[in-house]
């Protein structure tokens, strides 16, 4: 089992900042790709950037040159550097992990999720 635990997340004004960081627990070994996820209200959960331990990144093309994914492979950590934030940016944003289970098999997990609100 691998556990996420999210911070960071809160209230900022548009056009400001805010970092969101996400620590895995657990069974970390064979973490391949983890990320971030966000909802907002009524609509569906959508993929905001990942990135693999070799440091490989996919980004939503709505954060593009907004916000950065990182990793810290060492301490099984993940974090999320939003800038220019948006009042279309609010919402929960939950973590995401993707682990390796052997014979080309591999289990999700999620956060309990951190809301993010962007007030204009």
């Amino acid at each position: 089992q691998v556990q996420l635990v999210e911070s960071g997340g809160g209230l900022v004004q548009a056009g400001g900042p805010l970092r969101l960081s996400c620590a895995a627990s657990g069974s970390t070994f064979n973490i391949n790709t983890m990320g971030w996820y966000r909802q907002a209200p009524k609509k569906q959960r959508e993929l905001v950037a990942t990135i693999t331990s070799g440091g490989s990144t996919v980004y939503a093309d709505s954060v593009k040159g907004r916000f950065t994914i990182s990793r810290d492979n060492a301490k099984d950590t993940v974090y999320l550097q939003m800038n220019s934030l948006k009042s279309e940016d609010t919402g929960v944003y939950y973590c995401y992990a993707r682990r390796s289970t052997g014979w080309g098999a591999s289990r999700d997990y999620w956060g309990q999720g951190t809301q993010v609100t962007v007030s204009s």
